[in-house]
């Protein structure tokens, strides 16, 4: 089964040759994917490297936190893509991005105030997450809206910290 997957914005073709490799562009790759203890981190071997990521689903795309950068990402095997962009319906991205704790943690530090421009992939915040610290990134140029959280508080996984318009 292929798939156009999209991180931040990015398409990649993924095929999923068989249950231990994944073809990405041209390249075949070896790869274990497996839950840790029903929670939603996932130890994933690649190519004989080893990862953790914490891996959610929000209500259009998945969150992904890998090695403390979080991505959005989409996947649509590729009929599902055609089809949606034959009907025109792409995301133009102009919507208010809602920001969710990837995980239960204590925040850190909040790096921006309420009103400020912000880049794509500047630090928004610092969450603490099982003793390491992730820089929590915005995933394109805005403004921010509301911050709803601020250092020193416990968060929970899937918890609303901050908008960028």
């Amino acid at each position: 089964m292929k798939y156009v997957t999209t991180v931040d914005g990015q398409d990649f073709e993924i095929e999923v040759v068989d249950e231990r490799h994944v073809r990405v562009g041209g390249r075949l790759l070896e790869m274990d994917f497996e839950s840790v203890s029903g929670q939603p981190v996932f130890s994933l071997i690649l190519d004989g490297k080893s990862h953790e990521a914490f891996v959610y689903q929000n209500e259009e795309n998945w969150e992904v936190l890998i090695h403390g950068q979080q991505y959005q990402v989409k996947a649509e095997d590729e009929r599902e893509k055609r089809l949606k962009n034959a009907a025109g319906g792409g995301n133009d991205g102009n919507g208010e991005f809602h920001l969710k704790a990837p995980m239960p943690g204590l925040v850190v530090a909040v790096s921006v105030e309420e009103g400020q421009q912000v880049k794509k992939g500047q630090v928004l915040l610092i969450l603490e997450s099982m003793k390491m610290q992730n820089e929590l990134k915005s995933p394109r140029d805005g403004v921010v809206g509301r911050i709803r959280v601020k250092a020193g508080e416990s968060v929970e996984q899937k918890q609303t910290l901050l908008s960028v318009q």
